[in-house]
C-alpha cells in the first residue's frame, strides 16, 4: 500500500490530485470533474445509481464517460440489457483503441470490462494504473467521467477512489455496510490523505433510520479520522422487485424516485461548483417540488 501511494502522489504531481480537473485549464481543455461512485460492501445499489447518474448528466448535457472498474465481473453493460463482450481484453493489450471499444450512446458513454476473461484473470497487469492512464487521455473529451469503483478496500479501488475529485460512498441502513463504509473512509484518510467524501443512503425505509445512518457516520468520521462528509441525501426503498428494480430505475418516466434523484443529483452539481447545465429541462422546477432527501 505505501509503494502505491507513493506511485499516485508522483502521478498526482503532474495531474494535481487535489483538483486534477482545475490544472487543466493552463492547457486550454475544458475542465472535467471525476467521480467515485463506490462502497464499503457489494449490493448496496452502486452500478445502479452510478449508471443513473452518468445517464441523467448526458441528458442534461454534458459529456459523460462511466467507466465499470470491475475488471472481471462488469455489471453495467448488463443492467442495460447490452451484450456481453471482452472488447476491453483488446484495450488491455493494445490491439484495440479506446474508441472502438467505448460504448457511445449519445452524450453518454460506456467503457465496461469483462466477464470471465481468463487473460485478466491471470495477469500481472495494474488495473489501476490502467484506468488512470485511460481518464489522463481522454478526460479533455469530458464533462464528467465516472467511476464504478469495485466494493472493498483493494490496493486498485482506494487508489482509484483517491484519484476522483470526488468520492460518492454508497451505504445501506445494515451495520455491515455502515462498518464497512467506515473502513473504507477510514482507509483512504490514513494513507492516501483524502480528507472529503459524499455519503448517500441508499434502501432506507424512513426518516428515522435515514437520520441514523447519516448521524453515526458523519460524527464517527468526524470524531476519529477527522475528515469532512458532505451528506447528498438518500434514496428511499420502493415496493419493486429486485429483478425490476433497474427497469424502474433507470427508465425516464418522470415517477417519484426519478424526480427525487434528480433533485439529489441537481443538489450536488449545484453545491460543489459543477457545471450547472441541470437547470435546463424543467429540471430546477422538478427538483423543489419535491420535499425529500
Amino acid at each position: 500500500m505505501h509503494k502505491t501511494s507513493e506511485w499516485l502522489q508522483s502521478f498526482s504531481s503532474e495531474k494535481n490530485l487535489k483538483n486534477p480537473s482545475r490544472s487543466l485549464l493552463k492547457d486550454g481543455f475544458k475542465p472535467c470533474r471525476k467521480i467515485s461512485i463506490t462502497g464499503g460492501k457489494g449490493g448496496v445499489g452502486k452500478t445502479s445509481i452510478a449508471l443513473k447518474t452518468a445517464m441523467e448528466l448526458a441528458k442534461a448535457g454534458h459529456r459523460t464517460l462511466l467507466i465499470d472498474c470491475d475488471s472481471n465481473l462488469s455489471n453495467t453493460a448488463i443492467k442495460l440489457g447490452l451484450p456481453l463482450d471482452n472488447k476491453f481484453e483488446k484495450l488491455l493489450s493494445g490491439e484495440a483503441t479506446f474508441e472502438e471499444v467505448v460504448i457511445q450512446l449519445g452524450n453518454f458513454h460506456l467503457l465496461p470490462a469483462c466477464n470471465g476473461s481468463t487473460e485478466i484473470f491471470e495477469s500481472k497487469m495494474k488495473f489501476d494504473e490502467i484506468i488512470i492512464d485511460v481518464i489522463s487521455s481522454h478526460e479533455h473529451e469530458y464533462d464528467y467521467i465516472l467511476l464504478d469503483c469495485p466494493a472493498g478496500v483493494t490496493r486498485e479501488a482506494l487508489t482509484l477512489n483517491a484519484f476522483c475529485d470526488n468520492r460518492w460512498v454508497i451505504v445501506t441502513p445494515d451495520k455491515s455496510s455502515i462498518t464497512d463504509s467506515y473502513s473504507l473512509i477510514k482507509l483512504l484518510a490514513t494513507r492516501f490523505g483524502v480528507k472529503e467524501n459524499h455519503l448517500l443512503i441508499n434502501m432506507y425505509q424512513n426518516e428515522k433510520q435515514y437520520q441514523n445512518v447519516t448521524n453515526t457516520l458523519t460524527e464517527t468520521i468526524q470524531n476519529f479520522l477527522g475528515t469532512t462528509t458532505h451528506v447528498l441525501g438518500g434514496i428511499k426503498k420502493v415496493e419493486v422487485s429486485a429483478e425490476a428494480f433497474d427497469t424502474f430505475f433507470l427508465s425516464e418516466t418522470k415517477n417519484e424516485l426519478q424526480k427525487n434523484f434528480i433533485k439529489l443529483l441537481y443538489g450536488f452539481t449545484e453545491k460543489d461548483g459543477g457545471p450547472t447545465a441541470l437547470l435546463s429541462n424543467g429540471v430546477t422546477q422538478m427538483a423543489h417540488e419535491h420535499d425529500v432527501h
